[in-house]
């Protein structure tokens, strides 16, 4: 059922591409949505189709005595250009692994399953090729298809608003303010987290960027109000026009946020 609702929307995306006709131009900058924290403010060109996937990703949660290993793979967006400033997103995490450890018990718990999917809209207000100050508006829902080991339990909705500023030495700072109605932590309601990601954007070498963020959350969960802060580092090398690989790590920078994050990923334009 679940993975049935991913494949109805991820049909849907391409019945649209058939739909709008890819433009006969030469294509903009490769702009992806991963790797990192931010959100690009950019779209696709209209008629094309992005796949992004995170192929594996870690994270560990040491608390005292207390430990947490969440590992999830193929966590995968479908992003689909509709016009020339507006696109439309669906994601969907296939599997997901997780492992509670108790050092004073002695006792271990594993749970595995699918995760929840996402669908979602980015309106570009200003330069959606990602040039000089871009801005754009994205709305996202959380659909709650996802099992109790790394699904939220319940539905959710967040506000983006991405912005790029093009600096010398092709620097970009990076800039995403978010507010959410975030699920509740035990799995019913929903309660608002807001914050927001910066980061800058540097070229190292011929077709790679490396990419140092900071993010911080308030979260406003009824079970105890929180901030995350977290720092990221992130590189990615593109092959040709339409291909990128990438890899980074997030670190939390305080007891309420994750401890170590790992990942590697590759995106894919059509």
């Amino acid at each position: 059922m679940r993975s049935g609702l991913f494949l109805i929307a991820t049909g849907a995306a391409v019945a649209i591409i058939a739909v709008v006709p890819a433009s006969a131009q030469s294509l903009r900058d490769f702009c992806a949505d991963r790797p990192g924290l931010n959100t690009p403010a950019c779209t696709l060109d209209p008629g094309h189709v992005m796949i992004e996937s995170g192929l594996v990703d870690w994270t560990r949660d040491h608390d005292g005595a207390q430990r947490a290993d969440t590992m999830t793979f193929t966590d995968t967006l479908v992003r689909v250009g509709l016009d020339s400033r507006t696109e439309a997103q669906v994601g969907w995490t296939a599997f997901g692994i997780r492992r509670d450890r108790d050092a004073i018990a002695g006792t271990a718990e594993r749970s595995r399953g699918v995760g929840d999917m996402t669908v979602a809209l980015r309106r570009n207000l200003r330069n959606p090729e990602g040039s000089g100050v871009s801005l754009a508006i994205m709305s996202v829902a959380t659909i709650p298809t996802g099992g109790r080991a790394i699904g939220a339990g319940d539905w959710g909705a967040a506000l983006l608003a991405p912005m790029s500023i093009n600096l010398p030495a092709k620097i970009d700072l990076e800039l995403t303010p978010e507010i959410d109605a975030a699920v509740d932590e035990d799995g019913h309601g929903r309660h608002v987290a807001y914050g927001s990601a910066v980061g800058l954007e540097v070229p190292v070498g011929h077709a790679v960027l490396a990419t140092g963020e900071l993010s911080v959350f308030h979260d406003d969960d009824p079970a105890g109000h929180s901030t995350r802060s977290t720092a990221g580092l992130s590189l990615a090398r593109q092959r040709g026009t339409n291909l990128q690989f990438d890899a980074g790590v997030n670190v939390g920078l305080n007891r309420t946020t994750d401890d170590l994050n790992l990942y590697v990923g590759v995106a894919r334009r059509f």
